[in-house]
């Protein structure tokens, strides 16, 4: 799976490192990734989410039912791409 968080949809950018002498090489600027494990309330499972420090405010924020149906309808994941565990 790559670098891309399921709840934001945020991917890494592409910059560039400046030099002192205005030098410029590409470089990539990844996105806060973690893997996290959250109990789906709703369906009484757990579940493990690749998700970036602004997903996991936007969780506490709205709550985890509703930030996932927030990312389904955007279309930054499926719910056949979220992993359940022991069910």
């Amino acid at each position: 799976m790559s670098k891309i968080c399921q709840i934001t949809g945020k991917t890494a950018q592409i910059g560039n490192n400046v030099s002192h002498s205005k030098h410029r090489t590409k470089r990539r600027f990844n996105v806060n990734l973690f893997t996290k494990k959250f109990y789906y309330v709703e369906e009484q499972c757990w579940i493990t989410l690749k998700i970036s420090a602004a997903g996991l405010r936007l969780i506490n924020k709205l709550g985890l039912d509703a930030a996932l149906k927030q990312a389904v309808a955007k279309g930054y994941c499926d719910y056949k791409d979220i992993k359940v565990i022991g069910e």
